[in-house]
């Protein structure tokens, strides 16, 4: 089995991302959304780098976000769940006193579950 298209693509991303965070920084005052997309599951967090810690962190693999795709017949896809998270993460956020952020796609393109999650954070009430 070949396995170089694969390679190829994961290089491409890691080098789009190199790219995307030389510009990009969160401060105390305007954290990054940082989003991790696998197959199945999409992963969002917030992060100070300049004390390197993460604020906070939404997933659809968490109980309460399960039980929430569970109970709501409305979500059937996994852009309707990056669009929940998305929520989440800005209820967590303005938890946390946070209201602007810098959005980090990670080397993603811009469009499906990751543009998804964006806008369920604008929703949320994130500005960014």
């Amino acid at each position: 089995m070949n396995k170089k298209p694969k390679l190829k693509k994961v290089a491409a991303r890691i080098r789009r991302k190199k790219h995307v965070r030389r510009n990009l920084f969160g401060v105390a005052e305007m954290p990054r959304l940082s989003v991790f997309r696998s197959n199945c599951h999409i992963y969002a967090q917030i992060i100070n780098d300049n004390d390197g810690n993460t604020i906070v962190s939404c997933n659809s693999n968490m109980k309460e976000i399960k039980s929430m795709i569970d109970s709501n017949e409305n979500i059937k896809t996994k852009t309707d769940i990056a669009t929940l998270i998305g929520e989440e993460l800005a209820k967590k956020a303005l938890a946390a006193n946070i209201s602007a952020i810098v959005f980090d796609r990670n080397g993603y393109l811009y469009h499906g579950r990751v543009k998804a999650l964006a806008e369920g954070a604008r929703k949320g009430g994130l500005k960014f």
